[in-house]
């Protein structure tokens, strides 16, 4: 008990040790507007990992007698399609999605029990010796329980995000397909709006003015947030989310 209790008073002081900090950093920056990230190698960025996955044998190369034409060539002509590391292409995220579920459940359940004891080798008569004098043998024990649940939930989500973001290739992986990454971030008055995707394309799921739609990105991981003024104010107080955390019921 001891123990949890040290771990819970140490836990809270580095939670108040944080915000304290976090709120240290809000107050100096009341009157400025949210700083922008500075233009950065994303393979040099804390917390970068290349992309290891399963790579297919790699195919040779077959190239006819008397022809330009190779068997890894996408086009005759030089191909104008983000193809090496380094390169640039547009994402073309379009996302409608909605989601509605309903679910009910109830259950219910009843128990009675009861006992008796008219004979017992003769002590039945000498029970009033141990238990009240108006004791019923017939009627030792009576109980009834009855339990009832019921609960309902429902799901009604609607999300749409349109825009369009320049990626960055930063990995080429042994089957030939293409690791990318892009940031994007947008400040408008007091409020900066971030952008970020990551995720592994197939070359020929470029078309050909060098855009890609999301659905094609595998592993793909977008994220589309802000920070500001208003973000601030919609968020709930450090001690709330603290309290939301550690309350039990």
């Amino acid at each position: 008990m001891k123990t949890t209790i040290i771990k819970t008073l140490c836990i809270g002081f580095a939670l108040t040790s944080l915000s304290a900090c976090s709120a240290v950093d809000r107050l100096a920056n009341i009157g400025e507007a949210p700083t922008l990230a500075a233009i950065e190698n994303p393979t040099t960025a804390r917390g970068y990992k290349p992309v290891s996955l399963p790579m297919p044998t790699a195919e040779p190369e077959i190239r006819q007698a008397n022809s330009l034409w190779s068997s890894n060539k996408s086009g005759f002509f030089k191909d104008q399609r983000a193809t090496n590391v380094g390169d640039i292409l547009t994402v073309m995220i379009e996302i409608d999605d909605k989601a509605e579920v309903d679910n009910s459940s109830s259950r219910s359940r009843s128990a009675g029990e009861s006992a008796g004891l008219n004979s017992l080798l003769g002590y039945e008569a000498s029970l009033d010796r141990l238990l009240p004098q108006d004791i019923d043998n017939s009627s030792l024990a009576d109980m009834e329980s009855t339990s009832n649940h019921s609960g309902t939930g429902s799901i009604d989500r609607e999300e749409e995000i349109t825009v369009k973001l320049a990626a960055l290739v930063t990995q080429e992986l042994p089957n030939g397909n293409l690791v990318i990454q892009g940031r994007q971030e947008v400040r408008v008055n007091f409020e900066k709006r971030v952008l970020e995707l990551a995720g592994v394309i197939r070359k020929e799921d470029i078309s050909i003015n060098n855009t890609i739609s999301y659905e094609k990105i595998a592993e793909a991981r977008i994220s589309y947030g802000g920070k500001g003024q208003i973000t601030d104010v919609q968020q709930p107080r450090y001690g709330q989310q603290v309290f939301d955390v550690l309350f039990p019921f």
